[in-house]
């Protein structure tokens, strides 16, 4: 028996708002939702910031990776960390389950919503700006996007409303075939 994909995965810039939009869309689409910065911090029992000032941002992703490709779940709304995609193999992992979703946020809206970036638990070079990371990670957001919402003047209920919009019968009836 093949399990249709019956997830949504929320992926963007850390500020994008995955987290808070995922609890509204998990509550609007009666699923569950998981936020795997979560999974990674209570598996390693330390923040993500801790992890990298003690092992470097480069464990951080490693250790985000075998969260991810090990990550088995049906009809959830899943916030990625912001460095998920750094992972083909945690993507495509998550692709076999679910929709991809890109909250695309400019970056002055994302800048405006950062305020400890230094602190935040960002795995990124020490010499990365904020500004620099962001040009690099919007490539591989948009490679893995199956859905983009661009996210700029929208309330997280709007954002709900046009990914469910996007995602069409998939989101409003999990495990249902998309409508083709």
């Amino acid at each position: 028996m093949t399990v249709s994909p019956s997830n949504l995965i929320l992926i963007g810039m850390p500020g994008a708002g995955k987290s808070t939009v995922g609890i509204v869309l998990a509550k609007l689409t009666s699923r569950d939702f998981v936020d795997t910065d979560v999974l990674i911090q209570s598996s390693q029992k330390r923040t993500l910031q801790k992890i990298i000032d003690v092992d470097g941002y480069i464990a951080l992703r490693q250790i985000e990776q075998d969260v991810l490709v090990r990550l088995d779940v049906r009809n959830c709304v899943i916030a990625t960390g912001g460095s998920a995609v750094y992972s083909h193999s945690a993507m495509a992992h998550l692709k076999t389950s679910g929709l991809v979703i890109f909250l695309d946020a400019d970056i002055r809206t994302l800048e405006s919503r950062i305020r400890n970036f230094s602190s935040r638990g960002l795995a990124k070079r020490a010499d990365q700006s904020f500004d620099d990371l962001f040009k690099e990670r919007a490539i591989l957001y948009r490679y893995y996007a199956d859905i983009t919402v661009a996210c700029a003047g929208l309330t997280h209920e709007e954002v709900c409303t046009s990914i469910m919009a996007q995602a069409g019968e998939l989101t409003l009836h999990p495990g249902s075939a998309p409508r083709g």
